[in-house]
C-alpha cells in the first residue's frame, strides 16, 4: 500500500495531491467512517462541499485520525445560495465552522450560476480572494466554470483560479474546457470520475482492464490521472476506497490512452447538469 500519490504544483506556490477522497452524496452519519478509512489507506486530499452537508463529519475524522492537519489537503465549496459578497463571508465562516479549522487548502465557487444573482460571480470571486489575502483559504478556485466565465475573471479579477473542478470521464473528456485551463495555468479537478459507473462496463474499458489486469474504475482513474488531471473517486466500501488508491503501480500505454479518450460523447456525455443553465440553489 505504499503507493505514493503524487503532489502537483498550483499556480498560487502550493501544492495539492492528485488523488483524493470525495464525499458526494455520502450521508452525514456515514461520512467519517469513509474518511477515517480513506485516510488510514493513504488519501491525504479530501474533497467536500457546503451543499454536501457532512463538513463537520470530515472535520472530525480528521481530527481523530492522528495524522497533523497540514498532512491532509481539505477542499469546500460555497454554496449556491450564499453568492453575494456579504453572505459568501458568512458562509466561509460557517465551513470553517464546521470543519473545525482555521484554514482551508482550497475554496471554490461551486457553479457560475450565470442565470442568477445578475450574472454577477465576479464579486463572488472577489469575496474569495479575501479570503486567500488573509490567508484562511491558502487557494481559491472554481467548480463548473465554462470558458466565457473563466474570460470573464480573466478580464475582471486579480487572481487566476488554482483549478477548475468540472465533469470530466471518458464519455465527456470536456477537452474545450481542459484546454484553457492548460492555457492558463489552472489545473483541472475531475467530478464524476467514473461518471457515476456509467463507463465501468464499457466494451472498451473492460477490455483494457482485462489486459493490465486491473479493475476497470482503476483503468479510468489512470487515464485521469496520465491526463494530469486531479481526480477523487468517492465510496463508502472500504475494498472499493482501496481498489481506487491503487492506481499509481501501474500505467497505460498511449494506445490505451487514445482508446479511452475516444469514448468521448460530446454533451450528451454529460451525468450532471450543464454549467450554462443550471440555476439550482437549495431551499
Amino acid at each position: 500500500m505504499a503507493h505514493t500519490v503524487p503532489d502537483i504544483s498550483l499556480n498560487d506556490g502550493n501544492t495539492i495531491p492528485q488523488l483524493g477522497f470525495g464525499v458526494y452524496q455520502i450521508e452525514p452519519k456515514d461520512t467519517a467512517a469513509a474518511v477515517s478509512r480513506a485516510l488510514e489507506i493513504g488519501y491525504r486530499h479530501i474533497d467536500t462541499a457546503e451543499m454536501y452537508g457532512n463538513e463537520a463529519e470530515v472535520g472530525a475524522a480528521i481530527r481523530t485520525s492522528g495524522l497533523d492537519r497540514g498532512e491532509v489537503f481539505v477542499t469546500s465549496k460555497l454554496n449556491n445560495g450564499f453568492h453575494r459578497p456579504e453572505d459568501a463571508r458568512k458562509a466561509f465562516e460557517s465551513t470553517l465552522s464546521a470543519l473545525k479549522m482555521d484554514h482551508i487548502d482550497l475554496f471554490l465557487i461551486h457553479w457560475p450560476l450565470p442565470t442568477r444573482y445578475d450574472g454577477d460571480f465576479v464579486s463572488t470571486w472577489k469575496a474569495l480572494e479575501e479570503f486567500r489575502r488573509d490567508g484562511r483559504a491558502r487557494s481559491i478556485g472554481v467548480s463548473n466554470f465554462q470558458v466565457p466565465h473563466l474570460e470573464r475573471l480573466a478580464a475582471e479579477a486579480d487572481v487566476v483560479p488554482a483549478v477548475n473542478q468540472i465533469e470530466v470521464h471518458p464519455y465527456l473528456t470536456n477537452e474545450q474546457v481542459r484546454a484553457y485551463g492548460d492555457a492558463h495555468n489552472i489545473l483541472t479537478e475531475a467530478w464524476s470520475p467514473i461518471a457515476q459507473g456509467r463507463v465501468l462496463d464499457d466494451p472498451t474499458i473492460v477490455d483494457i482492464a482485462e489486459q493490465v489486469g486491473r479493475t476497470s474504475a482503476q483503468v479510468v482513474l489512470r487515464w485521469h490521472v496520465q491526463r494530469g488531471d486531479i481526480v477523487f473517486p468517492k465510496s463508502t466500501t472500504p475494498k472499493r476506497i482501496e481498489e481506487n488508491f491503487r492506481i499509481f503501480d501501474f500505467t497505460l500505454d498511449d494506445t490505451a490512452m487514445e482508446r479511452i479518450s475516444g469514448l468521448d460523447k460530446g454533451e450528451t456525455g454529460r451525468t450532471g447538469p450543464n454549467p450554462d443553465v443550471f440555476d439550482y440553489i437549495p431551499a
